[in-house]
């Protein structure tokens, strides 16, 4: 069973991966539309600050009590809900984007929409945030019950390959439809959502193993009590967070794009796809070449090559020099996510795995959309260039810092 064909063999894992693609797919989409659209509207690093903080406040107060709902549910129901309230959602703006101007082809005026604002947007952006809180302790807890443990490592490789491959193709395919206007990209959006939706609800998982204990608040931080405890866990989930944090630049591409690499929205499109080739190609080697020994240091290495990344970014006035510094931030962030998620899953009894993985997705939150926030701060003060070069520094101190710090993260050789 230790091979590759024998993960593409797990019929119900190949249907959710497929429930994945499209899911993300449409998800990303979505995401470089809101951005793109934000900063038209305001042209402003604060709001786009903003609609990272504001996908993240919900995911932060919602995430525990989901993951303990993905531990009682019936899981693929909980992410079903989730792709159709994203489809909901881009119906929603492709309505409000409808009655927008769009050069050669006018507006629609469609009646029962709201019109297209900065405030919508940021609506959008509290709903995307409260229904990542309950789909990503569900979908990462899918996966264990999918494949047997000892294709885990590989199955885990090839789920972050889909994803990567939806980031890739999301943000280049949505650039490519904004020629064709704003709402025809949303209603992209929920066409990929609902053929997300029919493939979750005619995949038959596996029974998990669900808990019957009453809800207390010492159920629902069960999961922090249990990473707390667990040093190589906490070393793993609080350096990504720290990286993504410090060294994310993804709330500041519509600024490099339009006033330092002076690209429209294909070029923004193509930035945003960026990290997601290099994680892509690194994820599907890893798929087939899975890392055997060495992955603690491994894992602290490829931060400290995420950081160097992220300063060749900032520096960088060239756009091809720009798509391949980020394209190889994204290969080297790849390693981090699949040693951290696997370790999480491998580490972990059934029964926990959705508020361990609400824990995990706290953390991954934190990072990205907190990031963003701290992005748009940071540039708002000492600019864009600034503000990434910055915080690639700081990926760099804190990888040395970790590396002291968690000492069984360090020495861990094996996955297992």
């Amino acid at each position: 069973m230790d091979t590759f064909a024998g993960l593409i063999g797990q019929r119900a894992f190949v249907r959710i991966w497929f429930a994945r693609l499209f899911g993300t797919t449409a998800n990303q989409m979505l995401l470089v539309a809101m951005a793109w659209q934000m900063y038209e509207l305001t042209g402003s690093a604060w709001d786009l600050g903003l609609v990272g903080l504001y996908q993240f406040l919900p995911a932060l107060l919602l995430t525990l009590p989901a993951g303990h709902v993905a531990d009682r549910l019936h899981r693929p129901r909980i992410v079903a809900a989730c792709y159709f309230t994203q489809l909901l959602l881009a119906v929603l703006l492709a309505g409000a984007s409808a009655k927008l101007p769009t050069p050669g082809l006018g507006h629609f005026g469609l009646a029962g929409f709201p019109a297209l604002t900065r405030e919508l947007l940021l609506v959008a952006s509290v709903i995307i945030g409260s229904v990542r809180a309950f789909q990503m302790p569900a979908q990462q807890a899918l996966t264990p019950l999918l494949v047997p443990p000892v294709l885990l490592p590989r199955a885990t490789a090839m789920s972050a390959a889909g994803i990567q491959a939806a980031v890739v193709g999301g943000p280049a395919l949505g650039g490519l439809i904004f020629a064709l206007g704003d709402s025809v990209v949303y209603g992209v959006c929920a066409a990929l959502m609902l053929v997300a939706l029919a493939l979750i609800l005619s995949t038959s998982v596996p029974r998990m193993v669900r808990i019957d204990e009453p809800v207390t608040l010492q159920t629902v931080f069960a999961g922090v009590t249990f990473i707390w405890r667990r040093k190589l866990l906490l070393g793993a989930l609080s350096l990504d967070l720290m990286a993504g944090l410090l060294g994310g630049a993804t709330a500041l591409l519509p600024m490099f794009a339009k006033d330092i690499l002076h690209v429209g929205p294909l070029g923004l499109g193509l930035l945003r796809s960026a990290p997601a080739v290099g994680a892509l190609i690194t994820s599907i080697a890893l798929a087939r070449w899975p890392l055997r020994r060495k992955v603690g240091p491994k894992l602290i290495l490829a931060v400290v090559a995420y950081g160097i990344c992220m300063l060749a970014f900032a520096w960088s006035t060239v756009f091809v020099v720009s798509l391949l510094a980020l394209a190889l931030s994204g290969a080297s962030d790849m390693v981090n996510v699949v040693v951290r998620q696997t370790l999480v899953q491998l580490e972990t009894p059934d029964a926990m795995r959705g508020r361990v993985s609400a824990v995990n997705s706290i953390f991954i939150g934190a990072s990205n959309q907190l990031g963003e926030f701290e992005s748009g701060i940071t540039a708002a003060w000492w600019g864009a260039v600034a503000s990434v070069a910055a915080g690639g520094v700081a990926v760099l101190a804190v990888a040395a810092l970790w590396w002291k710090w968690f000492p069984e993260l360090a020495r861990r050789d094996r996955m297992q």
